[in-house]
């Protein structure tokens, strides 16, 4: 695999191991960015399926922290070589398991990024563990966590966001846009 050297968020795609479960570069930039790293911090990466959020949080900064929550095994060592590949070994901790039995057991996180299948339970824990100034994000790409999202965000504030991207690719001696799955994206800090 190529290194990367750049330091801004928002990596080439390829630049991970994964399943096709990826958070995409623009949407890890997007992320990224509302959870405004600012060096010697902790995140919580929930459901990390490749860890290129926490990975990404990491190279931002040599004092940033991260734990990855993933369930699968196949994933969690998905995360290893992606974790080695990207020289954050010591920075970032992986915990296989259910989300809602590790978050009791995790130092509280100046910072929280839930992937895809956000869960009530998980934000609720979630958002009731974050530190004070702290940042979740969520994203969300069914109806049922876009309407969680949502309480989630009339309760919290945030700013709530629809972020849809097309990629160019070729149509016959043509090119056209293809979609990507359009994502709910909920950044929020809390007070």
């Amino acid at each position: 695999m190529t290194t990367f050297p750049q330091l801004t968020a928002g990596l080439p795609d390829g630049a991970f191991a994964n399943d096709g479960l990826l958070t995409k570069r623009f949407l890890r930039a997007t992320a990224l960015a509302a959870l405004a790293p600012i060096g010697g911090e902790l995140l919580w990466d929930l459901g990390a399926g490749s860890g290129s959020i926490s990975i990404e949080w990491c190279r931002l900064s040599a004092t940033n922290r991260a734990v990855a929550v993933e369930r699968q095994s196949d994933r969690v060592d998905r995360i290893r070589v992606n974790a080695a590949t990207h020289s954050v070994t010591s920075q970032l901790e992986i915990r296989r398991g259910a989300i809602a039995e590790l978050l009791p057991l995790l130092p509280a996180p100046d910072a929280v990024f839930v992937g895809g299948g956000v869960e009530s339970i998980t934000l609720d824990a979630a958002w009731d563990r974050l530190r004070a100034d702290g940042r979740l994000v969520a994203h969300s790409v069914t109806a049922e966590s876009d309407a969680i999202l949502l309480g989630a965000y009339q309760t919290h504030g945030g700013e709530l966001t629809r972020v849809a991207v097309e990629t160019a690719e070729p149509i016959g001696r043509f090119t056209g846009f293809r979609p990507c799955r359009t994502v709910t994206c909920w950044a929020a800090t809390k007070l």
